[in-house]
């Protein structure tokens, strides 16, 4: 992105003076981009010590642009939100080794270290959706109001825009979802915000997950980050409806030949002491 210089680079190592400093700058190292919902920061290291770094980004093979709070910085982080405003362009950024405010240097081109190309529209990371959740009152539908990720970007009228806003046609949602009380797991896909789903059990509990879906990108990112777990209430059933006719039946003879064996029990020691000849106190039979 910056135009390599030829020619020799007077180099003093390690003398200083109050005014100019003579040798190189460490360049930068480990710069990343970091971008959540085109929320976008650019970071490096080490931190700097008697010198600072300036931050150059452009558009891929368009000239160099600053942002004021990027210029001779102390920090290692730079918020380039508001410069990467075409979101479909690629872009790369130059971070530069500099002098810190105030200070110079003798060298004709201060040191710089080159990001990976960054494209806002493919590579930010979508986070987790927000959903309700309604269960119709005959309980044989569910229907999923899940609310668009709301953006770092705004309008010319400041309004804050939605990734709906961004992504139009090219934004889905899928859904995972399960019956509270098992592990197997079904998916499905929307185009819109507003999903129902029909092949459930009636009155059963379900759990869901959301995430956002991007027709247009490579595949290890087109999925945004899984929503948290959402259960839907589960109707209070009847035991005829838990519990099978035969599972019942089987209850209900055990409890029957339960209580015929505690009064077989208390018939038998009745009779045992009527016929014990002497008189005694208490009971055989506990």
């Amino acid at each position: 992105m910056r135009t390599k210089l030829s020619g020799f680079l007077s180099v003093w190592a390690f003398f200083l003076t109050t005014d100019c400093v003579s040798g190189t700058f460490p360049k930068a190292q480990n710069v990343t981009w970091h971008s959540l919902n085109f929320k976008t920061l650019l970071t490096w290291s080490p931190k700097p010590v008697n010198y600072s770094y300036t931050v150059e980004f452009s558009k891929q093979g368009q000239n160099s642009e600053r942002l004021p709070s990027c210029i001779r910085t102390d920090e290692t982080e730079c918020d380039l939100t508001s410069g990467l405003t075409d979101l479909k362009s690629r872009y790369s950024t130059d971070v530069v080794s500099e002098p810190v405010r105030g200070g110079t240097s003798d060298l004709i081109e201060y040191p710089y270290t080159t990001s990976p190309v960054f494209t806002p529209y493919q590579d930010t990371v979508i986070g987790k959706p927000e959903f309700k959740i309604r269960v119709s009152d005959d309980q044989r539908k569910i229907t999923l109001y899940i609310t668009d990720v709301p953006t770092a970007i705004f309008n010319e009228k400041k309004q804050r825009l939605t990734i709906r806003d961004i992504f139009k046609g090219d934004l889905q949602y899928k859904i995972l979802y399960r019956k509270a009380k098992s592990t197997g797991k079904k998916e499905m896909f929307s185009v819109g915000s507003e999903i129902e789903l029909t092949d459930l059990e009636k009155g059963k509990s379900y759990c869901f997950n959301v995430q956002a879906y991007i027709l247009s990108r490579s595949p290890g990112k087109q999925l945004g980050e899984l929503s948290n777990v959402q259960c839907s209430p589960e109707e209070a059933t009847s035991i005829f409806e838990e519990y099978s006719l035969t599972v019942i039946a089987l209850a209900i003879l055990a409890i029957i030949v339960i209580i015929a064996v505690v009064i077989a029990v208390i018939v038998l020691c009745w009779r045992r002491q009527q016929k014990q000849r002497a008189p005694r106190k208490g009971s055989d039979c506990i």
